[in-house]
């Protein structure tokens, strides 16, 4: 493993550095940080060389919308040892850095999980980048697989906890509609990055939430007013504003290929990204786990709960930028910025991720011409895969 101040280099076929891909390139690393890339050939000689004979070499892959992974929900035990079992199962995915998600929940549920999220700062853990908080603030018509029983009006208690949060990097899904224009203001102006998500807001709502400082929508096209004719609603509102970033599930089951590729024309580019929305069974060889005490189960590549509704998704990073690219049809460099760059500009991190180039931090997926993963690389520390 290398140390701060070890240097190395990784030698791939092709590197793609975030906005090309290089062929015959190698990535020179010290310590954390990348720096140098440059031909093979051009390697300074006497630097620990691994040279890859085969695929792509990417920046890691950042997921913003992690409940799960290796058998564990973040949800049912909010503590560090999940974090680390989550964290491990979706490096498999390519993923080096993600926000752990917590499904709506009660307060007291809310405060473990910032906890846990700290207690992984003070570990110096570089994957946990913040945390997500996806509701309890929503429309209980558009809850999905959140349980009604924890669906509910933000308080003012909330408002002034949630506006406490400054040390961390979070993202907060919300029904716009339960909210004032002013407390999304507060919010906003706290640093949490606003999300719709499980909403009836109409199209003027929406609107109204992006000029008051909502910046994104959770998982476009799910658990959101459709567009109709004369009422284009979250889904209408979240294609035609052009400064809304909008996450996506690219799992086959969620959405469309063809929707996604609407939205992908619709979207300036930067403002479409992937998100995985998985839950434990990714990572690991069970097909079933507890959530709010009832059994999901994955059927056929889908996640349900007793009602039939899709519960999160059973994918990682890497099979949402293969369905993307082979499915849908959106270039490679174009789902591996989806996968990277973008959801680095949503927290304010592209100075630091989503490329690979001096002065990033290493954080590295490779992977072959069938979306296998065979290394990552977190802040210049290796771990094989398969």
């Amino acid at each position: 493993m290398p140390g701060d101040g070890d240097t190395f280099a990784i030698a791939a076929p092709a590197v793609f550095d975030g906005g090309d891909f290089l062929h015959e390139h190698c990535v020179l690393v010290r310590g954390d940080t990348v720096q140098q890339l440059l031909p093979t050939q051009d390697c300074p000689s006497g630097v620990d060389l691994l040279e890859l004979d085969f695929g792509t070499l990417a920046p890691g892959f950042i997921d913003l919308q992690v409940n799960g992974g290796g058998g564990r929900m973040f949800n049912n035990a909010p503590q560090l040892d999940t974090l680390e079992c989550i964290q491990e199962a979706h490096r498999n995915c390519g993923t080096t850095s993600l926000l752990p998600t917590l499904l709506s929940d009660t307060m007291q549920q809310q405060q473990a999980a910032v906890a846990a999220v700290r207690a992984a700062q003070r570990a110096s853990n570089p994957g946990i980048l913040g945390i997500h908080l996806e509701g309890p603030f929503f429309s209980s018509s558009r809850r999905g697989a959140h349980h009604d029983r924890f669906i509910r009006s933000p308080g003012e208690e909330d408002i002034t906890w949630l506006c406490s949060l400054q040390d961390l990097r979070v993202v907060l899904t919300l029904a716009p509609e339960q909210f004032t224009p002013a407390h999304i203001e507060q919010l906003a102006n706290s640093g949490i990055v606003l999300c719709a998500g499980h909403t009836e807001a109409t199209y003027l709502e929406m609107s109204s939430a992006l000029n008051a400082g909502l910046s994104g929508v959770t998982h476009l096209f799910n658990a959101m007013i459709p567009m109709t004719a004369r009422e284009p609603g979250a889904v209408g509102a979240a294609l035609e504003l052009d400064t809304l970033w909008a996450g996506i599930i690219a799992d086959g089951h969620h959405v469309s290929a063809a929707n996604i590729r609407l939205a992908q024309r619709a979207k300036p580019a930067g403002r479409l990204l992937l998100v995985s929305d998985a839950m434990a069974t990714v990572g690991c060889d069970e097909d079933s786990f507890e959530l709010y005490g009832e059994t999901i189960r994955e059927q056929q590549g889908r996640l349900v709960n007793g009602e039939g509704k899709l519960a999160g998704s059973a994918i990682g990073l890497i099979q949402a930028v293969a369905y993307a690219a082979g499915e849908v049809g959106i270039p490679l460099a174009q789902c591996l910025r989806m996968a990277s760059l973008y959801p680095a500009r949503v927290l304010g991190l592209e100075q630091r991720l989503g490329r690979i180039s001096p002065g990033y931090r290493a954080d590295l997926v490779h992977f072959d011409d069938a979306f296998t993963v065979h290394h990552t690389w977190l802040a210049g520390q290796r771990q094989r895969h398969r």
